[in-house]
């Protein structure tokens, strides 16, 4: 693989999202904590109009709208399906892009921790989550492979595609301190990973790690007027990348009553009881529990 010459981080991609914004604003008046030897590292504020409302989008969610047929698609023409048009003029194309890595910086309201969501099993990828999960053992893997052009995640526009930071809890449109150096925390040792990537001094990292493959949204009940039925059952809240079995508490009616788990097998919950989904009133994520494989070592030409 060749070297990494030029890297993104991006935040805001989700406008309510402050933790990102203002680490980038903070990076600006001290390019240093982001420059390393090898690459140039650049800053994007991705979504300014979303951020400046406090609003997690204008029209619609940007971080699904960068599937190459949709950016290629002149029809889509809402506020975040031109931002990414405007991003992809930036970053890409998208088929062939200037940006070699994109680190998008992100927050949850669920309870999920430290969370490193990748869309890739390149070396490369897999790899930064073993070096970061190496630096900070309590962060959690989350791995949802795809092929990078149909990818509609910001990250897809690297050109060795990139790296999702989710952090949480935190209300949307709100600045946690620890939230804020959790993130500061894991952009640096990516940082520090590309950089040894280039220079071929990177640990050794290859094996398996235990970690989360997304498999389904679930939808909280409603009645035939599309309103809400029932909520995250208080037994499920803020347990993030627990097990959910077979008839385990999951939803409670507006009445009280508990819903229990309908599913065969266990599952593990993520973005449970998550606000920014209540748009489609989505309750959660399911999830199984995998092996990662760091099927050869990242290694620069």
């Amino acid at each position: 693989m060749p070297q990494i010459k030029q890297v993104a981080i991006t935040g805001g991609t989700h406008g309510n999202e402050l933790t990102g914004v203002h680490l980038l604003k903070y990076w600006r008046t001290d390019p240093a904590q982001v420059a390393r030897s090898t690459f140039s590292t650049e800053l994007h504020l991705t979504n300014p109009k979303a951020n400046g409302l406090n609003r997690r989008y204008i029209d619609q969610d940007l971080n699904r709208q960068f599937k190459l047929a949709d950016l290629n698609n002149a029809e889509l023409s809402g506020y975040e399906q031109n931002q990414a048009k405007v991003l992809n003029a930036l970053l890409g194309p998208k088929e062939a892009p200037r940006v070699d890595f994109v680190i998008d910086l992100h927050t949850t309201t669920a309870n999920m921790g430290t969370s490193l969501i990748f869309n890739s099993e390149d070396p490369l990828v897999v790899g930064m989550a073993f070096y970061v999960q190496e630096q900070l053992p309590h962060a959690q893997l989350f791995m949802d492979p795809g092929e990078r052009l149909s990818d509609n995640f910001l990250t897809s526009m690297g050109r060795y595609n990139g790296f999702l930071v989710e952090i949480g809890p935190v209300p949307q449109g709100l600045l946690r301190a620890d939230v804020y150096n959790e993130t500061q925390a894991v952009v640096m040792h990516c940082l520090d990973y590309l950089e040894a990537f280039n220079q071929g001094t990177l640990p050794t990292l290859s094996g398996q790690r235990e970690g989360f493959c997304f498999v389904e949204k679930v939808t909280l009940p409603e009645n035939e007027q599309g309103e809400l039925t029932a909520m995250v059952h208080p037994a499920l809240q803020d347990q993030d990348y627990q097990p959910i079995a077979p008839g385990a508490p999951f939803f409670m009616t507006l009445a009280g009553e508990t819903l229990g788990f309908t599913g065969s097998k266990t599952v593990y919950g993520a973005f449970i009881n998550e606000a920014a989904y209540y748009d489609a009133h989505v309750g959660l994520s399911l999830m199984e529990k995998i092996w990662i494989e760091l099927k050869s070592e990242p290694r620069a030409d």
